[in-house]
């Protein structure tokens, strides 16, 4: 597949694949919320974990590395933060509708390999990341009713923008 076909593909594709949008009238629950950041954490660790078995390349390895590693940190501290709270993660529309657009994304995903595989990968990685950023910003955060809660996820922002712009920086390479 060529550059410009790639490109295309993703340009297409991408906003089913990582638009996190919050299907509730309401603002979400502090339950909902925790479900929300959690899966798009899981989901992040999940493509990292795929390029670190499809890619050869150093620099998307080392980037896949850091994804699982922050992502599963953040992760732990929601885990630990719902079961100190005594809160149970409600699933919930948003959360479904991440997870059946990143499984198709995958599979898209585990079909290319080398070069073209490396960049879709970090191209979904950063769009990935800027939807997420902007929804904690947007959504989530605000939404957020308990402070520890609005503080893990002011954190995982703090993480994540610093994701977003990692991801941007490898991309320029590709082009």
């Amino acid at each position: 597949m060529r550059r410009s076909q790639l490109s295309s593909l993703v340009v297409a594709i991408l906003p089913f694949v990582v638009a996190i949008p919050v299907y509730a009238a309401d603002k979400p629950t502090d339950s909902q919320i925790a479900h929300i950041a959690y899966t798009a954490g899981d989901l992040d660790i999940k493509a990292g974990r795929l390029a670190l078995e499809k890619s050869k390349n150093d620099s998307v390895r080392a980037f896949a590395t850091d994804m699982v590693r922050d992502h599963a940190a953040v992760n732990d501290q929601a885990l630990a933060l719902v079961k100190k709270l005594n809160v149970t993660p409600e699933d919930n529309n948003t959360s479904k509708g991440l997870v059946k657009q990143a499984d198709k994304k995958r599979a898209e995903l585990a079909n290319l390999s080398g070069a073209e595989f490396d960049q879709a990968y970090v191209e979904n990685e950063v769009t990935y990341h800027k939807t997420v950023n902007q929804a904690l910003r947007e959504t989530l955060i605000p939404s957020a009713n308990n402070s520890d809660l609005k503080a893990l996820l002011q954190t995982g922002l703090k993480i994540f923008q610093g994701h977003e712009q990692h991801a941007e920086h490898l991309a320029s390479t590709f082009h």
